[in-house]
């Protein structure tokens, strides 16, 4: 029987623009440490190491390492486009539940250049051409940079479906902002109206500038450990992953019926149900949300994908504010990537810190009160989903 893992420590650093950061190996050298901390663990005690990253050389997952320990372990380095952090995670809870290893950590970091993102290789075939190829022949050709032809398609695809309002993704960029305000980790924390992300320039579909992610720098670990390990240690074990479940791709991703499912919504939504399957609950059973917002867009079609809320009905669900704190499920207190920032290695360990974070109760100001289940969703084009469920089980029956 699979054994459970337990979220022993985690750390991230503060999420910065390329112009302020400094470089990976820093960066990767202070969320580890601070992990490690966090977990009262010297990292003599992990017995193997998953490195995610973008962009960057090979094995610069051993680069980012070993500033923290030179002791031969297997560093294993991951490459899943923006769904690359919580795919390390993924593998250290693997060798954890499967009595792999003892005590694992996952890291993520990401060192980033300005602008928008872009492939680095033009002498062979880009991974993405068969989803852009989709939406072009849905949408027609697009001069716009490769994530906003995607993510702004599936948003104009949704609007010519539903019906929803340009204001009603504009809204999501304004809540991200609020609930950013009480993070110290985020990038943008400036409270933005409704009306100035609205006039900000246009991008395409329903997108303005300022409803889309930053490029950003930073990184992000955690420390997975056995029940076992954790008790034999003195380790808190409170905070549990009770659910996790990778997918990729299907047929439907490029049969251009519904760009949703071109940018992640199936492979989301597969996901999500095979957690809550693990898991033995259902989505209203959830608390708070970290989910993939690198567009004001993806944020709306992953209500409806992770089950918040019922197909079609996403405008109806951010309108009656049941998206934040006093509605159905807080999602996002972190700011989300699109406030906190979107470092692609870091993203998706960033998400588990502000979750343990919650669970724990140390969230102060953006606390998400009685907070016992956590969902975390990230997704990589080309592409990777990873759904994650987090409990925590203290004075559980």
């Amino acid at each position: 029987m699979p054994r459970t893992a337990i979220v022993a420590g985690v750390a991230m650093t503060p999420f910065a623009t390329p112009r302020r950061s400094r470089d990976y190996r820093s960066l990767a050298r202070d969320a580890v440490g601070d992990a490690l901390a966090d977990a009262g663990l010297d990292y003599d005690r992990i017995e193997q190491a998953y490195a995610g990253y973008v962009y960057g050389d090979s094995t610069s997952g051993q680069a980012a390492l070993y500033a923290s320990g030179l002791t031969g372990i297997p560093i294993v380095n991951v490459n899943n486009n923006c769904a690359t952090g919580s795919t390390a995670l993924f593998l250290a809870r693997q060798a954890v539940t499967g009595g792999a290893a003892e005590c694992v950590l996952a890291l993520g970091f990401e060192q980033m250049r300005q602008g928008a993102l872009a492939s680095v290789y033009d002498d062979r075939p880009d991974p993405l051409d068969p989803f852009l190829d989709t939406v072009e022949t849905r949408l027609g050709p697009s001069d716009s940079p490769m994530a906003l032809r995607l993510f702004g398609g599936a948003g104009l695809d949704y609007q010519r479906r539903y019906g929803a309002e340009d204001r009603t993704f504009a809204l999501i960029a304004e809540k991200a902002r609020r609930h950013a305000a009480a993070n110290p980790f985020a990038v943008f924390r400036d409270p933005l109206s409704v009306e100035e992300i609205l006039a900000s320039p246009p991008m395409y579909g329903p997108l303005t500038r300022l409803q889309c992610c930053p490029p950003t720098c930073g990184a992000a670990a955690a420390v997975i450990c056995s029940e076992e390990f954790a008790t034999t240690r003195g380790i808190a074990a409170d905070i549990a992953i009770a659910g996790q479940a990778m997918t990729t791709d299907r047929p439907d991703s490029f049969d251009g019926d519904d760009l949703a499912i071109t940018v992640g919504a199936g492979m989301s939504r597969a996901a999500a149900r095979k957690v809550y399957s693990e898991a033995g609950i259902g989505p209203d059973d959830i608390d708070l949300v970290e989910l993939h917002d690198c567009f004001t867009a993806n944020e709306l079609l992953s209500y409806e994908s992770l089950g918040l809320t019922e197909e079609g009905t996403a405008e109806r669900f951010i309108r009656d504010g049941d998206n934040s704190y006093g509605g159905k499920v807080v999602t996002n207190p972190s700011g989300g990537l699109l406030s906190k920032g979107h470092p692609l290695g870091a993203t998706g360990l960033a998400q588990c810190f502000e979750l343990v974070t919650q669970l724990r109760g140390a969230a102060g100001e953006r606390q998400v009160d009685g907070a016992r289940l956590a969902l975390q969703h990230n997704i990589g084009l080309g592409g990777a989903c990873v759904v994650t469920l987090y409990e925590n089980r203290a004075g559980r029956a």
